[in-house]
């Protein structure tokens, strides 16, 4: 009995379960908050700052002394000669303690470049799970924005078959009343079958979309949806009039930016370590020690505690390294640092040079975008109303089925093209938000 309770409670939790994540409707501002915790990149990245942040506790070691201690005890047993040709049966027991300290004075700056290094490495990783953070996020924004498209596009398709049944039924009953021959029924069926067909694709569409999203976010897609979030028409105020301020945003805050000039940082500090190669080293060593010896053939032995005290030593210890040759390997070493410093000048020149051009690029297709969309508006207005002029000549016997169908198919591309450039607008202006580092969820 109890068995059988538990089978059922458990079946409940799980149906509620199941229930609760058909019924959550994930908002744009969620998908991103989910993707930049649980996106795998992400999480790598976030562990190679835990890594770089130990690197950095790691060089910072290396300014204090390492100590270490070490004791060890032998015995011994067997004939020893005491004597020349005398051999006794000698027992010993032999104690050793000892402690030593080193400590680098002088390396010729490495230790300190090291630790520079390695603060510089840990800020270079964050700006670059910056720029991956920045990245998921656009393309989320991206992959959520096709949902909605798609989703327009699908109730699109949903009401022109409804208009065309509704048409179907009005020819239908015209052909009864004699006012239109027979074949414009067969017409109208087609025309119904072929809208069927473009909402089984846009149906397929808006479920690939949803995978797409539900992939990237790597969450199951059984039950996935969206909530569907009005997106306003396009104006001009969204666009940006110059894009000079972006570049110049772009220039100061983009982590791109930002890591490469770094990594000019890197490449200096790099010679630094390179030229130590050349400086003298200075270390510093004290040792400690004391040890124990008890054997069977002497019975006035001092305790153990007698002998620790009375058996003590210190060792002090200077040394200075001073490099004369070393095969060109410093030499060669200076030499590679500063061809890799020249090529991190290059390369945040390159950054730049990118930079600028996907920038521009950017803007000149939101402008573009943002034309065709007011391009689309006439567009649609003007086919809405040749429409409606093709169904009133339709309804009179002045116009045959074959014309109203063009203007039926005219009227739907406008449709689709109005949204299109809607959603093509809104994107490519989110992409030049991107670069001014506003919120893409706003």
């Amino acid at each position: 009995m109890n068995k059988k309770i538990f089978t059922t409670v458990l079946l409940t939790v799980f149906v509620s379960i199941t229930i609760f994540s058909q019924e959550k409707l994930w908002t744009l501002e969620e998908c991103v908050n989910y993707a930049l915790e649980n996106n795998i990149t992400v999480r790598k990245g976030t562990n190679v700052l835990l890594s770089n942040e130990q690197d950095v506790i790691e060089t910072k070691g290396n300014f204090l002394p390492t100590v270490s201690a070490n004791a060890s005890q032998s015995l011994n047993l067997g004939n020893q000669e005491v004597f020349q040709g005398q051999f006794v049966d000698r027992t010993s027991h032999n104690t050793n303690l000892g402690l030593s300290i080193n400590q680098t004075i002088f390396n010729g700056f490495r230790n300190t470049n090291l630790y520079k290094q390695a603060q510089l490495n840990l800020e270079v990783n964050q700006m670059e799970l910056d720029r991956i953070r920045d990245d998921i996020s656009l393309n989320v924004v991206n992959a959520y924005l096709n949902v909605l498209f798609n989703r327009e596009k699908l109730e699109i398709a949903k009401a022109q078959v409804e208009f065309s049944n509704k048409q179907l039924d009005q020819v239908n009953k015209l052909v009864e009343a004699g006012v239109q021959p027979r074949a414009n029924t067969y017409d109208a069926i087609a025309t119904a079958s072929k809208d069927e067909q473009n909402l089984t694709i846009a149906e397929n569409n808006y479920d690939l979309a949803l995978l797409s999203l539900s992939q990237f976010l790597q969450l199951p897609y059984e039950g996935f949806q969206v909530a569907f979030e009005e997106v306003e028409n396009p104006s001009a105020a969204l666009m940006y009039n110059d894009v000079k301020p972006i570049l110049e945003y772009a220039y100061v805050n983009r982590p791109e930016i930002k890591v490469a000039e770094k990594n000019i940082e890197n490449s200096l500090l790099s010679t630094e370590l390179a030229k130590s190669g050349f400086l003298p080293s200075v270390s510093f060593g004290y040792g400690f020690g004391t040890n124990v010896f008890f054997s069977n053939l002497t019975q006035d032995e001092e305790t153990f505690l007698n002998q620790l005290n009375d058996q003590k030593s210190h060792n002090f210890s200077l040394s200075v390294g001073i490099p004369i040759f070393s095969g060109f390997q410093n030499k060669t070493n200076v030499a590679k640092t500063k061809i890799q410093q020249e090529n991190s000048v290059l390369e945040l020149e390159q950054t730049k040079l990118n930079l600028e051009s996907s920038i521009q690029r950017a803007f000149t297709d939101a402008k573009a975008a943002f034309k065709t969309y007011e391009a689309s508006k006439k567009s649609l207005v003007a086919q809405e109303m040749a429409f409606q002029n093709a169904q009133e000549r339709y309804n009179m016997g002045a116009l045959n089925a074959f014309d109203l169908e063009q203007t039926r198919i005219q009227l739907v591309n406008a449709q689709s093209n109005l949204t299109n450039s809607k959603y093509d607008f809104v994107f490519k202006t989110k992409v030049l938000d991107f670069y001014l580092g506003k919120s893409l969820i706003d």
